[in-house]
């Protein structure tokens, strides 16, 4: 396993950015503590199921870290730099949904609100991106009368009062859950101290609320209603949460470079060919040869959707050529077969998809080649002619448009297959004619 000096990581909240050996970004997190968490990418012992990590960490080879000020700031930070980015790694955070404020309109009795997005007046706070629990609070702040505003959406004002058929038609005003500053139940000097002390809270100034809830919760465990004391728990910790300092700056392309990664092609092909999830590792398969004479094979190594050249591996052909020409059908079962039993041998790890070069012979000689080791991995062709892909069990070919992102992605693996194993055949011919001077 390569060398990572993460153990010179700090033990502080931050986020952590992993490359492979070309400087390309291939995954990022966040952490409350930076050298524990990127430790457990390097220990020998993972959960089961983890097909991420296994195929993650040997292509690691150097890891930035950006040091923040608290577990929540370093989530803002995270996934502001996994939208910019698009590491192929990261599953989490490529929505375009925003982390939620908590809002007080700028009305003259106030509400209290959970947006997603600063649109008009009033004071935000935030953003928070525990939503569940700040939604948890919200209510909370609501029901004990600790911050008892208006939960209505009618518009009114001091000089614009609310139509009386609506006041009377409120349950919150018949039931008496709301102070009701429509019906003129509170004055609006007496609802500005609510709206005050919500400010305060949300500002920060949270610890005479944390020692209630505390002190609750202890209190409701030790009469063994444990519901009660998880709510209690819960609440104190989204106090918590919301106490923390979220300032996260810019982060721009002097700190670190954007680049398009292939996360969205490796889904598409995935969707059009039935793979469970989509190939982070591709080995793509080609032979070479003049008339059946300096046959070879050549495989190439595609990670994360770019070439991984250090694992690229050609072959010299064992398999008798017949009279005239090349057997292309056997030489594409030998060159499998052979990078399959190596695979074997060494315990893996096997890639996530083969693709071979040609049409359906070529690809039901790599799949007997597999067999033949006893290997189960997704098998796939893609003939030149038409790029035309072809999978095991389907009738007719798989054919996408030439703009596919998952096509191109394909075509980049088969023509630097051909490529190379091109290169490799043009070396042994020249090497013949030398040899035959």
């Amino acid at each position: 396993m390569q060398t990572i000096p993460y153990k010179n990581l700090p033990a502080a909240p931050g986020v952590y950015i992993m490359r492979d050996a070309a400087g390309k970004i291939i995954y990022i997190g966040k952490a409350n503590s930076l050298a524990a968490r990127v430790a457990q990418y390097f220990q020998a012992s993972r959960a089961a199921g983890d097909w991420k990590t296994p195929a993650l960490v040997p292509l690691i080879r150097k890891i930035d870290c950006i040091v923040c000020d608290s577990e929540r700031d370093a989530l803002v930070l995270e996934r502001k730099l996994i939208r910019l980015h698009q590491p192929f790694f990261n599953s989490m955070w490529k929505d375009d949904k925003s982390y939620p404020y908590i809002k007080i309109t700028d009305e003259d009795f106030p509400r209290i609100l959970a947006v997603r997005r600063k649109s008009g007046g009033g004071k935000y706070y935030g953003p928070y991106p525990d939503a569940a629990g700040i939604k948890r609070l919200l209510r909370y702040f609501w029901r004990s009368r600790l911050l008892p505003l208006r939960p209505c959406k009618w518009e009114f004002s001091l000089s614009k009062p609310l139509d009386t058929r609506r006041i009377n038609g409120c349950l919150y005003f018949h039931t008496g859950q709301c102070p009701a500053p429509c019906a003129g139940k509170i004055s609006r000097a007496d609802y500005l101290k609510i709206v005050r002390r919500a400010a305060m809270i949300l500002e920060g100034r949270l610890g005479t609320l944390l020692k209630r809830f505390s002190a609750r919760m202890k209190n409701s465990a030790a009469a063994m209603r444990y519901e009660e004391a998880g709510l209690y728990r819960d609440l104190a910790r989204a106090v918590e949460h919301m106490g923390q300092r979220a300032r996260v700056s810019r982060v721009g392309p002097g700190q670190l470079e954007r680049e398009m990664e292939t996360s969205a092609a490796a889904a598409e092909l995935a969707r059009h060919i039935g793979l469970a999830r989509p190939p982070v590792h591709i080995e793509g398969f080609d032979t070479s040869h003049l008339f059946g004479r300096q046959p070879v094979g050549s495989m190439v190594c595609f990670i994360a959707g770019k070439p991984n050249r250090a694992h690229y591996r050609r072959f010299k052909i064992k398999t008798p050529a017949p009279a005239r020409g090349g057997d292309d059908f056997a030489m594409i079962a030998e060159i499998t077969g052979r990078r399959l039993a190596r695979l074997k041998a060494e315990g893996g790890p096997f890639p996530d998809l083969l693709l071979i070069d040609g049409g359906m012979g070529q690809l039901a000689a790599a799949c007997r080649a597999a067999s033949g080791q006893g290997v189960r991995i997704p098998i796939i062709s893609l003939a030149k002619e038409r790029e035309e892909i072809f999978v095991p069990g389907r009738r007719g070919p798989v054919v996408l448009d030439r703009a596919s992102p998952a096509l191109r992605l394909l075509m980049a693996v088969r023509d630097e297959a051909h490529r190379f194993g091109i290169k490799y055949h043009r070396w042994l011919r020249s090497r013949k004619l030398a040899e035959d001077l």
